[in-house]
């Protein structure tokens, strides 16, 4: 499998090589060159497969030979190691579980199978390399935990002051060692414009082996299919009729890869990208113009992104068609105050806690419903309540119960550097510090 550079289609490598890279020419993120089918007898039998199988068949055709195969079975077995359940919240709308990891987001996938993979990569070299990322909230303490202690790997960490929870900001700032945290006056756009420049820099990466562990790399992108298919496996347990699947976006990493699963046959009658009060997207499906925004900041903080980098990605999928992508993609917009109410009013009618960004898939989900009745699907539950603990408990007007790892990670000491969003005092960080 090669992969080539949506900014210049000429600039082709392997999986390896983007695994590394992160990102290529011009800031252009790797797009696989050919998308390979799924078995549909094995789709259709999901359920007669382990996860582990299931995320094995996902993964090998991107892989390809750059690594064995009994090491891409470990790697995914420990990719998929924990509870991924399809919880059934009313007759109309399930939720998939994705925070039963060790960070207890839906992150913990890709950075736990990148992690494996760039490990695997660097074993016999001689360089280190730092590993860049800019955070709205969950990818920083998945990707800590993810590259903790990991040989050769060096973590630089972004994420915007005040904009992440305490229970987030706790988990990518208290590990220390190969982990460096740092606290940027500003928002998520601008930690990933930073990032960016970073990796435009002449003078960094002549001195530095820079890659990066957000979406925008392959292998943190590539293997979030892999819960859409265990979500699949147990849907078709219960239902014949194809699933609309709602995903909470922000940077777009998330029902890309669900989108491209789809394209791999993956049955799904609709997406919905459910958005907070950024809504980018939603005006895009509305006005056909993309125009980037100024992030603003909302009480779902993963998902305040004024301008998703991997919209390209869902573009190039569908070809640049936009009618064809408006076929299969509806975008909706919910703001701060129905996200409380939902959070409330799903407590209340059926006992489920909702954290804020699987209120907005709900409410997404809701409105699509009302619209297209007879219809029946799930959403993705992409945090733990207990991350968004201030919000939920106010919504729900009852304490959540902490698990006993949060308690401890709790009176953790915080250890970050406190920069402006300004690119010089980045290369200095970069250039000096590491």
């Amino acid at each position: 499998m090669k992969y080539y550079n949506l900014k210049d289609s000429l600039e082709k490598i392997d999986f390896r090589e983007a695994t590394i890279k992160g990102q290529g020419k011009e800031k252009g993120l790797f797009f696989p060159e050919n998308i390979p089918q799924l078995d549909k007898e094995f789709v259709q039998n999901l359920h007669q497969y382990s996860n582990e199988e299931i995320a094995y068949q996902c993964m090998k055709d991107f892989v390809g030979d750059e690594i064995p195969l009994e090491i891409l079975k470990e790697i995914v077995a420990e990719t998929v190691s924990f509870e991924i359940p399809l919880i059934k919240i009313n007759e109309q709308i399930s939720i998939l579980e994705l925070f039963h990891g060790p960070t207890l987001a839906f992150k913990d996938i890709g950075a736990r199978f990148m992690s494996r993979c760039l490990s695997y990569f660097l074993k016999d070299q001689q360089k280190k390399v730092t590993v860049l990322v800019a955070t709205s909230g969950d990818t920083g303490g998945a990707v800590a935990h993810g590259f903790y202690k990991i040989p050769q790997i060096n973590v630089v960490i972004l994420y915007p002051k005040n904009r992440v929870s305490p229970v987030q900001e706790k988990q990518l700032t208290t590990l220390g060692e190969n982990i460096s945290a740092l606290e940027i006056n500003g928002s998520f756009d601008d930690c990933q414009n930073l990032v960016k420049q970073a990796f435009s820099d002449e003078e960094i990466n002549s001195q530095l082996f820079l890659t990066s562990a957000n979406s925008i790399n392959v292998a943190r992108w590539l293997p979030q299919q892999i819960y859409y298919l265990i979500a699949l496996k147990q849907w078709i347990q219960n239902h014949k009729e194809h699933p609309v699947i709602c995903v909470p976006s922000g940077n777009f990493g998330n029902i890309c890869a669900g989108l491209l699963a789809h394209f791999r046959g993956l049955p799904a009658s609709h997406f919905i990208a459910a958005c907070n009060a950024n809504h980018v997207i939603p005006d895009y499906f509305k006005t056909q113009n993309y125009q980037p925004q100024k992030a603003v900041a909302t009480l779902s903080n993963a998902m305040d992104v004024g301008n998703p980098s991997n919209f390209v990605r869902i573009l190039e999928l569908f070809g640049h068609e936009f009618d064809a992508l408006k076929n299969k993609i509806s975008a909706y917009s919910i703001d701060d105050d129905e996200t409380m109410s939902t959070i409330s009013e799903v407590y209340e009618k059926y006992g489920y806690i909702l954290e804020p960004h699987s209120a907005v898939a709900f409410a997404a989900m809701e409105q699509y419903l009302q619209k297209n009745p007879g219809q029946k699907g799930f959403i993705l539950g992409t945090a733990h309540p207990v991350k968004f603990a201030d919000a939920v408990e106010k919504a729900i007007h009852t304490q959540i119960e902490i698990p006993d790892s949060l308690n401890e990670l709790m009176k953790k000491e915080k250890k970050t550097v406190e920069i402006n969003s300004d690119f010089e005092e980045l290369r200095r960080f970069l250039l000096h510090k590491i």
